[in-house]
């Protein structure tokens, strides 16, 4: 059975996976008995056998039209600064032209850089698909003032605030952020996935499976008009 290694470094290299150290998290300053979280900036390797990690787990979070001819693959991390920007920008604008026009498909990939970026991947997918896009933004919006807790427990406190105000529960939020099988789930997806589309740094986007590192929509506008003038 192959065995593969799991590493979290903080930021280090977009290649490594996260490993689990697990502690009591709190809300509101009162421990949760029985609830743990990934320990952010932990350097520790863990082995496991990926042919145990149920990948189906890990819905497909898309927007647009499932049968457009050209497809968009985003990569990126809710703690990287690039990201938020693009998507108060350029997003938005390719949301606009091409995605609520029906025009492509658009796939949002998560980068888990940490395990801030995990937590928050999982908050965001908490609500499920019809959920995510949207909390992603408020995710992306907020950047600086969810990643800016004390400590991991005040970071937690942070994104579950932003879950409540999308209308999740605190314990639907609880049990998402302490899905320990659908993050290891998550983290082999996306283990998978920057190797297969060789992805270096974010955000970084696959077009109909050429990948592309950050642009501006006049970049997009340049690459996807040709593709759908042939489409």
């Amino acid at each position: 059975m192959k065995r593969r290694t799991f590493l979290l470094s903080g930021a280090a290299a977009v290649t490594a996976v996260g490993g689990y150290n697990l502690y009591s998290t709190m809300t509101g300053g009162t421990a949760m008995p029985g609830s743990t979280l990934i320990e952010p900036g932990a350097a520790i390797a863990q082995t496991t056998d990926a042919a145990e990690i149920d990948i189906s787990r890990v819905l497909e979070m898309e927007a647009g039209n499932p049968d457009a001819a050209v497809t968009i693959m985003e990569f990126s991390s809710f703690t990287c600064p690039h990201c938020a920007n693009f998507n108060a920008n350029v997003y938005r604008e390719l949301k606009a032209a091409y995605i609520d026009t029906g025009l492509v498909r658009y796939i949002k990939r998560e980068v888990y850089f940490d395990a801030y970026g995990l937590w928050a991947a999982l908050v965001a997918r908490c609500g499920g698909p019809m959920r995510y896009f949207g909390v992603a933004e408020m995710i992306y919006a907020e950047q600086r003032e969810w990643t800016q807790g004390a400590d991991g427990s005040a970071v937690a406190d942070n994104l579950r605030r932003i879950g409540r105000r999308a209308g999740m529960s605190d314990e639907e939020l609880n049990a998402c952020l302490t899905d320990r099988d659908t993050a290891m789930a998550m983290m082999q997806v996306y283990q998978t996935g920057m190797e297969e589309y060789g992805i270096t740094g974010t955000p970084s986007f696959v077009i109909n499976g050429t990948t592309y590192s950050n642009m501006s929509f006049a970049e997009f506008q340049a690459i996807l008009d040709p593709l759908l003038a042939d489409g």
